[in-house]
């Protein structure tokens, strides 16, 4: 495992471009764009404020930097640096900004979510789509980029309108039986669109593309509800995640619930593998997966490190009392995603808020729990195999993958705190983001890993 030199950051702003090819980020107000496999730079953009959100076009092509607080967004071309484009929203204001699937309109909500504003910069046409609703997920686009389905607010009722993006015309307009929209989704075939209302109101509505109602799943009554919703990229399951601590898991026949998934704070399976981070010295290595070892001159090393133990069941996890009379409460599943190939689940229960716990979604069982020595702030899956990288807002980089899991010091001056992290799409790298800089760690890809998965499915 090698780590790049560290590059200076601002606000977390570090994306790879979707062909895999350059790699974005910003400081303050300058837009960088390096070359994925040098790390030289490639074009240097500044924009006329600071830069609070960045998005690649899906083709590569463009780069765009909003500026919410000025109402500005500029947009950028890698194939021909000279031009540039500005859209200024005025006294509308922007509170967001994204670009449509075909990478040649950019959509614009305005303050108060009083309009959208669609901005062609083919034509340079304007078009306007009223009512976007104030939500978590008010916008999704299907995989193919074909449809948009928007959620809306209109005389105290919740609507969900279905266009065409190739000439943003309205294809289906249907209100939703929700007392508070929180958010929306498409499957990623594109055929279902999942609609959940607010955390007060258990209730998940499925619909079709034409707007037909397919089915409503609501697991319980009178108390905190739906927290985080995840599509297994197969479309064959969603999960939903709950302020009671489970994750319910749907099917995509009859779209009932098949299972769920308790995240208790004890363990007492025998079968269940809990690894837990545990301080080491530095000369007994980095862990039980064949990654190559760090690169000679990388930095130095912290007189501390860390290894993950097998623990013995019955196994005690560290859990946080939340404080239930405030808003947001430190309770139920924040963070759920599937492994590309839709065998694993993971999940944090906010209140055991050091664990991740990793389900077999061909057994609907649990398969392993990560407690580490600090709070989970992300993980993501590798986009190609099973391998998930996790972070804590400390100076070490944790993966797992059925084989098992490491623990690897980011190496360089001074602590560097991994706040976020990305895949590049390949799964041989990934950008580590701390306050004000990041790094490239570049993997060796695990060809194997599928095969681990089948030979080692479950520990048992």
């Amino acid at each position: 495992m090698n780590f790049s030199e560290v590059f200076k950051l601002s606000s977390l702003l570090c994306k790879f471009s979707p062909d895999g090819k350059y790699l974005a980020s910003c400081v303050q107000y300058r837009l960088v764009v390096r070359d994925v496999n040098t790390l030289q730079i490639l074009q240097l953009y500044t924009c006329l404020d600071q830069i609070q959100h960045i998005e690649w076009s899906a083709d590569s092509l463009f780069i765009l930097c909003a500026m919410y607080k000025r109402g500005l967004v500029q947009v950028w071309s890698l194939e021909q640096p000279e031009w540039h484009c500005k859209i200024d929203e005025g006294s509308a204001g922007l509170v967001a900004s994204c670009w449509s699937p075909d990478g040649r309109h950019i959509l614009n909500t305005t303050e108060f979510h009083l309009r959208i504003t669609v901005w062609s910069l083919c034509t340079k046409s304007v078009s306007y789509i009223k009512y976007p609703k104030a939500c978590l997920q008010g916008i999704t686009f299907t995989r193919d980029g074909r449809y948009m389905a928007l959620a809306e607010r209109r005389d105290c009722k919740d609507y969900v309108s279905i266009f065409v993006c190739s000439d943003w015309q309205l294809l289906r307009h249907f209100d939703t039986d929700t007392q508070d929209l929180t958010g929306i989704e498409w499957a990623p075939n594109g055929c279902v669109l999942a609609v959940w209302d607010t955390c007060l109101e258990y209730k998940i509505l499925l619909y079709s593309l034409d707007g037909r109602l397919l089915s409503m799943y609501s697991a319980y009554e009178w108390s905190l509800g739906i927290k985080s919703v995840a599509w297994s990229p197969s479309s064959q399951f969603l999960a939903v995640g709950s302020y009671d601590g489970k994750v319910r898991i749907l099917n995509h026949v009859t779209w009932k619930m098949i299972t769920e998934f308790g995240h208790p704070a004890t363990i007492n399976d025998p079968k269940i593998v809990v690894y837990k981070e545990a301080e080491k010295s530095p000369q007994l290595g980095l862990g039980c997966l064949s990654f190559p070892p760090p690169r000679a001159g990388a930095g130095p090393l912290p007189s501390s490190e860390s290894k993950y133990e097998i623990a013995s069941v019955p196994v005690s996890l560290q859990t946080l009392k939340p404080v239930t009379d405030r808003a947001n409460p430190k309770i139920g599943i924040g963070m759920l995603a599937f492994s590309p190939d839709s065998y694993f689940l993971a999940t944090r229960n906010d209140n055991i808020p050091n664990a991740v716990w990793v389900w077999d979604i061909q057994k609907l069982r649990l398969f392993a729990v990560l407690e580490q020595l600090s709070p989970v702030r992300a993980f993501q899956w590798d986009p190609q195999q099973p391998r998930l990288a996790i972070c804590t807002g400390g100076s070490r980089l944790y993966l797992w993958s059925p084989a098992g899991c490491m623990s690897v010091q980011v190496p360089g001056e001074g602590d560097f705190a991994v706040l976020s992290l990305c895949w590049h799409l390949s799964g041989d790298s990934m950008a580590l983001l701390s306050k004000d800089h990041f790094c490239l760690c570049f993997l060796e890809t695990e060809a194997v890993v599928g095969t681990a998965c089948r030979q080692l499915g479950g520990h048992t």
